[in-house]
């Protein structure tokens, strides 16, 4: 029992570890809450910063074909390619990979009394959307993103 307790601390203790190393990654972007209410629309801040969303069906990248890519909204991070976008029917852009894995952080999600995976920009810790397993190949995934959380780059013709 008592090493049940201590690698259970122990485990804790490496969670606590990982996050701490996340946050504290030298090529992050921290504002305070006023510089990003400074810098962002107010939707865009609820999103970001608060964890919201938008409407389903609202969003200007909703029913968006460009091609380029998508970059996020608080720091210009690559996010995702407008080659793995696709029309899934859910209400939000959705893609079924990111641009690149350096690039995300995906964190277990239980708010509103669901078991979700929260997909979060690595270098500054905007809330994007969430990530589900219900995609198309060749992933398996679908990354349903709020538009507000995003900025586009059009491909140079």
């Amino acid at each position: 029992m008592v090493c049940l307790l201590i690698i259970s601390l122990s485990s804790c203790e490496q969670n606590k570890n990982l996050t701490t190393m996340e946050k504290t990654d030298s090529s992050s972007l921290k504002l305070t809450n006023a510089e990003w209410k400074k810098k962002l629309t107010p939707q865009q801040y609820h999103i970001t910063r608060d964890k919201g969303t938008e409407y389903p069906y609202t969003g200007k990248y909703y029913n968006f074909n460009e091609k380029g890519i998508y970059t996020c909204v608080c720091c210009g991070t690559e996010l995702f390619e407008s080659d793995t976008k696709f029309e899934s029917g859910c209400g939000w852009p959705s893609f079924f990979d990111v641009y690149s894995n350096k690039n995300v952080i995906l964190r277990e999600d239980t708010s509103a009394g669901m078991l979700r995976t929260e997909i979060i920009c690595k270098k500054c810790e905007a809330h994007l959307g969430h990530v589900f397993n219900d995609g198309p190949p060749p992933t398996g995934l679908r990354y349903c993103i709020n538009s507000e959380s995003l900025n586009f780059i059009p491909n140079k013709k």
